[in-house]
């Protein structure tokens, strides 16, 4: 991996991980805040696609691309927001992130003819136990049962690692056919991705239903986290789309999860989830691991 695509992908987990963190304080508002999201991505990234490519190669590329891409990005946000009102952040998040890059690396060799060297290879396998160990490493075992209570029932996975599984192939989901349709139709990343949350304003619309009620509510109280939520979100997946045009997905999915080691470290100083100690120890599994696919 270059360092110019290194840096940009950086820069991606930055944003990334700030607009997770904002989204986890509003996770229970559900679709309002979604919609409103969208919104704001839209409005806020559009005067910008004139000065960063236009339209791109194809704008029948860019409508098919878009829209395809808009229904795995909400199918994305949607289980993400249902994954962090039923579990901790780190939890769901390194769990989603652990998953997500495996998959878009198998399915990018796969799908997209990609070929991985032997020291890439490995530094993906580190990145993923790293993140993976993220989540899980302060989880506690569930308490014995006493004597007098009846047999205990069969043990159910915790709620937020079956939610970070599902968003982890939501995002392999949306990273394959976007890397695809980026470098097919030639597109400006930043009309992409406007076309994209365009897209999803309308999907948004149609399943509010009785709570759009609340719209007017969810912004009067949380303009600042919407307008924050419409500049990172739509940069940090930006970044990574310019990353790709040059260099294989393979890569840039494990590398973008330096922003696990941001949020693992929110959650456990800011949110008391976890030990610091423990998660700073996974933390730089998963630099190791970017280390190695930097060369």
């Amino acid at each position: 991996m270059s360092g110019t695509a290194l840096l940009l992908v950086l820069a991606a987990a930055v944003c990334h991980a700030s607009w997770n963190v904002v989204a986890h304080g509003v996770s229970r508002i559900g679709t309002p805040f979604l919609w409103w999201g969208a919104v704001a991505s839209a409005l806020l990234w559009l005067p910008v696609v004139p000065f960063t490519g236009g339209l791109g190669g194809s704008v029948a590329g860019l409508a098919l691309g878009a829209g395809v891409s808009a229904v795995l990005h909400v199918v994305y946000m949607t289980v993400l927001q249902r994954g962090y009102a039923a579990g901790s952040l780190s939890t769901v998040y390194a769990t989603a992130r652990g998953t997500g890059p495996a998959v878009s690396a198998v399915l990018a060799v796969l799908l997209l003819g990609e070929r991985l060297s032997a020291l890439a290879a490995v530094g993906i396998a580190v990145v993923v136990a790293g993140v993976v160990a993220t989540g899980l490493i302060d989880r506690r075992p569930a308490p014995a049962p006493s004597t007098t209570q009846a047999p205990r029932r069969r043990r159910r996975l915790d709620p937020g690692i079956a939610w970070g599984l599902l968003t982890g192939l939501a995002i392999a989901s949306y990273t394959i056919w976007d890397a695809h349709a980026l470098r097919t139709w030639e597109l400006s990343p930043v009309s992409f991705m406007v076309g994209v949350t365009a897209v999803e304003v309308v999907f948004y619309t149609a399943t509010l239903g009785r709570r759009r009620r609340e719209l007017l509510d969810v912004v009067r109280q949380h303009w600042p986290r919407v307008l924050a939520f419409g500049v990172l979100s739509p940069m940090s997946y930006i970044l990574v789309l310019v990353a790709i045009q040059t260099t294989p997905v393979a890569l840039v999915a494990p590398a973008r999860e330096t922003s696990v080691v941001m949020v693992a470290v929110f959650g456990a100083l800011v949110l008391r989830e976890g030990s610091v100690a423990k998660r700073l120890t996974a933390s730089v599994v998963v630099l190791g691991g970017i280390a190695l696919l930097a060369f």
